[in-house]
């Protein structure tokens, strides 16, 4: 068991999908949203600790994990991060909560993103973690970005083009992910992190999976940006903790505070000692960190 056994396992139904989810502490509500290519399971360190202080909700977005993988609309209308985010405050909802705290990491960040923007009323305060805004992203692109973040032009490609290159060997496809996006120091094979590994295989090797991971990044591309040009104005008026690895793309290529300061009002935020996957490379340091902006 990765997670103690004071989580339990819920599915709540939303609009067209039922969303796979653990949940356990007391307290305040605090949604954990995962990013790409993982799961819920990627808070096995840290849920634990917040849930002295926190009810602790981690789902599995639509399209991954154990979470329901409709087949991609056109347009990818049903992979919007809108429509993953209305996911959220369905689920929310259905657990008795109006109002919640929300941290995100990377796609699950930019879930949290649009969280914020269209549910103003709803999320307390949010945290995204190691990411900058898609919008900026995409309207900043370069030599590096494309360099460091291929997957992104790799996995919108049509024709089911992606999915059947990954289909060839997804596990290899998965952990070569892992590797290349996390610090040089990062351990993903003791005890913990593999069995924490070993799910994320089983989870993108399901029937469905990469068809829906690829048209999360193919709506990033498309509906996303619309939506995003749309609302470029309005701007994040909960408070916003952004984090991001010292050791990792958004470090090298940004002012993560910078950015984040002209997309929200009120932004605080720092490097941690780790690359992308904060929650499993520096779980103390996450926890401490949300612990603090949560609680104050």
């Amino acid at each position: 068991m990765l997670f103690p056994d004071n989580f339990r396992n819920t599915r709540i139904a939303c609009s067209d999908v039922e969303i796979n989810l653990l949940q356990g502490g007391e307290g305040p509500p605090l949604l954990l949203l995962h990013g790409y290519p993982h799961t819920h399971v990627m808070w096995h360190l840290v849920a634990p600790l917040l849930a002295p202080h926190f009810h602790v909700i981690c789902p599995d977005l639509r399209g991954y994990g154990d979470s329901c993988k409709p087949v991609g609309l056109p347009g990818h209308a049903n992979y919007a991060k809108r429509v993953m985010a209305e996911d959220m405050v369905a689920v929310m909802q259905a657990l008795g909560y109006q109002r919640f705290f929300v941290a995100g990491h990377d796609r699950g960040a930019r879930v949290t993103h649009r969280l914020a923007l269209d549910y103003p009323n709803r999320v307390i305060k949010a945290c995204v973690m190691d990411i900058a805004p898609t919008y900026h992203m995409f309207t900043h692109t370069d030599q590096a970005f494309a360099t460091g973040y291929y997957h992104w032009f790799f996995l919108i490609q049509p024709d089911g083009l992606p999915e059947k290159m990954i289909a060839a060997d997804p596990a290899y496809y998965l952990t070569e992910r892992l590797r290349r996006w996390a610090a040089p120091s990062a351990e993903f094979s003791a005890a913990a992190a593999a069995a924490a590994v070993a799910e994320y295989v089983r989870c993108f090797s399901q029937s469905g999976a990469i068809h829906a991971s690829c048209e999360d990044y193919r709506a990033a591309a498309g509906i996303d940006m619309q939506h995003d040009a749309a609302s470029r104005s309005q701007r994040i008026t909960c408070p916003l903790l952004v984090l991001w690895g010292a050791k990792g793309f958004i470090q090298r290529s940004y002012d993560a505070l910078a950015v984040w300061s002209d997309y929200a009002n009120q932004v605080e935020g720092r490097a941690l000692d780790c690359g992308h996957f904060l929650p499993e490379e520096q779980p103390q340091a996450v926890y401490e960190a949300l612990l603090a902006f949560f609680s104050r």
